[in-house]
């Protein structure tokens, strides 16, 4: 769990990421000078795509999609860190200048990103940002790996990118998307579908936005008040009306599941934690990044959401709501 005081995350990391992107373009320039730059082939002997994604959510779709026609560096990678407040280094710069093909989150997520993208050019280089992609914009919830149509949207798009950029190798990218959309993808549809069936209605709490999107998806009755879990995401201190009535929802059971991310657990956040355990609501973990790192996007989705029904069905006896 990582503890982080109550100061806006994208303010806290203005001043950082000025100072490292600066220092990165300056890295990265010598690198490339110096022709540091790395490739790899597949086993036809073409040369991999150099794909590099700002976070290994969208990293572990990128390579299962690119198969072996990509080499994929994920950029955060480590779930003990947080991507909001993320400083790049100067192999970051490095894997980012050289690269092919990058993928941003965008909604306001990976502000440094986007600075390093700028300090480091490269002709040719194509980028995908999922904000823009999905038409969202800064201020609408980021974490949009949390929704199962945003996920269909940026591995389709994924698919497309790769064929602009090795169109010899359009048939295996076609058939490699639809293998991670139809196989890959199978059981984390089945659970989604399974959970809607049975507690669509159900009332439910979070401590972040970042469960509203698939809350959305699976018919859940999020009671937490926006405004909390707004505040929570974005590292700020929530009001005492919003958290007043996240203690009473608690308090008299208002809701069913209390949902949290372990990766943000603030002095708020594990109170609320005790509290839903001290009143009997079963409590399930999320993450905002893969755990462990090295599991595949469906792998970590899929076992979250065998634990979030089973915390329903233990909430409401099985009973469809």
């Amino acid at each position: 769990m990582s503890l982080r005081p109550a100061t806006p995350r994208h303010t806290m990391l203005g001043a950082r990421v000025l100072l490292t992107a600066g220092l990165a373009a300056a890295c990265a320039l010598l690198f490339l000078l110096a022709g540091c730059g790395s490739s790899s082939s597949n086993a036809n002997g073409a040369k991999k795509l150099r794909v590099v994604a700002a976070e290994n959510i969208w990293g572990s779709i990128a390579q299962q999609i690119g198969g072996d026609r990509v080499a994929v560096t994920s950029l955060i990678a480590n779930p003990n860190i947080d991507p909001h407040d993320y400083e790049p280094t100067t192999k970051d710069a490095r894997a980012t200048a050289n690269a092919d093909y990058v993928i941003v989150n965008g909604i306001g997520y990976d502000g440094w990103m986007e600075k390093l993208l700028a300090a480091n050019p490269r002709s040719g280089r194509r980028v995908l940002n999922v904000g823009v992609l999905l038409g969202l914009k800064e201020g609408d919830n980021p974490h949009q790996w949390y929704a199962p149509d945003s996920v269909e949207k940026v591995a389709a798009r994924i698919a497309e990118d790769y064929k602009q950029l090795d169109p010899a190798g359009s048939s295996y990218f076609d058939q490699q998307r639809d293998r991670f959309l139809n196989d890959g993808l199978k059981t984390y549809h089945v659970l989604i579908a399974e959970i809607r069936q049975r507690y669509t209605g159900t009332p439910v709490g979070a401590s972040e936005s970042i469960f509203a999107p698939l809350a959305q998806a699976l018919g859940l009755n999020l009671l937490t008040p926006p405004g909390f879990m707004d505040a929570i995401s974005e590292g700020a201190e929530p009001s005492a009306q919003d958290k007043a009535t996240v203690d009473q929802q608690i308090k008299n059971r208002q809701i069913k599941v209390y949902v949290y991310n372990s990766q943000n657990a603030t002095p708020d956040v594990q109170n609320l934690v005790a509290e839903a355990k001290a009143a009997s609501i079963p409590v399930v973990t999320i993450t905002e990044t893969p755990t462990p790192a090295s599991a595949t996007f469906q792998d970590w989705q899929s076992a979250q959401l065998r634990a979030l029904e089973a915390a329903l069905a233990q909430a409401t006896q099985g009973a469809t709501p």
